[in-house]
């Protein structure tokens, strides 16, 4: 059967029984072609997954589809890029048509068992939350009963408003739309009088916004949002890479190493950061993980750590000027936290 069919059939297979087939060698297949295709939202969020007027993407989702490539080839650079709806991100993941989904995609027990995915790594901690237009004089989400909100199909977000105003005895009008431009469009022209989604979304979204300052993002947080990286069930290599490449990134903000001062610190005596940056003798991390002993030195050297791909996408150093919070390390008081690396 060849490489046509062969997707064509596990597509049926998708479509039939709602979890694909085996998919093995995820990672042999991405080196053999030569370049990681990376699912991102195809709704240009900001902070998240955008791409700007010359065609280049950015984002922390992006960051994590760039420490990928950077971990398997030792260049950020090989990722090729497939905007994706909520809709469709988790059939392009199913058939095949992308390596590994980052976008901005919450990690549910469902997900995990009924769809034929695998999570692990946590890059966002994220809750929903709703953002309305100042002239509603509304300081808190109890206030919204018989609101009007704008909600996008095919997401958690959509099960945690109903959840949300039936467990309050609020009543609401969902106003509901395939497409996150759609939404967006809808709160714009006054179709609703709220808008929901991940609390990160709607800070990113009120910055595209014709007046920005006659919007704000409610107090209330109301559900868990894990937001990460998914790939494929059985397929345990990949898995593993996509996992251990965001560790990585964790890894080095613990140790104190940036972009700018990794080369500096291959000069370190500590056995723990010696072992992450491929300098101890006779270790063999990188090739139980299928790749160069100097894969997390180029996750590093090319995309930066956490902090650093926090705070330039989402934070301090953005637009969206976003606290830490959960985000930040664990020993700083968030959840971050990275397995040893030994």
């Amino acid at each position: 059967m060849n490489k046509k069919l062969l997707s064509v059939a596990l597509g049926a297979a998708v479509v039939g029984f709602g979890a694909p087939a085996a998919f093995a060698g995820t990672l042999d297949d991405v080196k053999a072609k030569g370049f990681v295709q990376c699912g991102v939202n195809g709704s240009n969020l900001a902070g998240f997954g955008a791409q700007d007027s010359s065609g280049n993407w950015a984002g922390l989702d992006v960051d994590v589809c760039r420490a990928v490539a950077a971990a398997v080839f030792g260049d950020a650079t090989k990722v090729k890029y497939t905007p994706l709806s909520a809709k469709d991100r988790f059939p392009a993941l199913q058939s095949g048509e992308i390596d590994m989904l980052a976008r901005n995609t919450t990690w549910t027990a469902s997900r995990d068992s009924q769809l034929g995915f695998d999570f692990r790594a946590v890059n966002y901690y994220d809750g929903q939350g709703f953002m309305v237009p100042k002239g509603l004089n509304v300081k808190s989400a109890l206030e919204l009963s018989g609101a009007a909100v704008c909600v996008q199909s095919g997401t958690t977000t959509e099960l945690n408003l109903a959840d949300y105003f039936k467990a309050n005895g609020l009543e609401y009008k969902p106003v509901v739309f395939e497409k996150q431009e759609e939404v967006d469009a809808a709160y714009q022209s006054g179709r609703c009088d709220v808008y929901t989604t991940d609390q990160s979304g709607l800070y990113s979204i009120r910055l595209s916004l014709a007046n920005p300052d006659d919007h704000m993002v409610l107090p209330e947080i109301i559900s868990k949002e894990p937001l990460g990286p998914a790939v494929r069930q059985n397929d345990s290599k990949w898995f593993d890479v996509v996992t251990w490449a965001h560790y990585a990134m964790v890894s080095a903000e613990e140790f104190g190493i940036t972009s700018a001062n990794v080369d500096e610190m291959l000069k370190s005596e500590n056995p723990d950061i010696k072992r992450f940056l491929g300098e101890e003798k006779d270790q063999t991390i990188g090739k139980d993980l299928g790749l160069d002993e100097k894969w997390a030195y180029n996750i590093v050297k090319q995309v930066g750590n956490y902090g650093e791909s926090f705070e330039r996408n989402v934070g301090a150093g953005s637009p969206l000027k976003i606290e830490r919070g959960l985000n930040a390390l664990w020993t700083k008081g968030g959840l971050q936290y990275a397995p040893p690396i030994r």
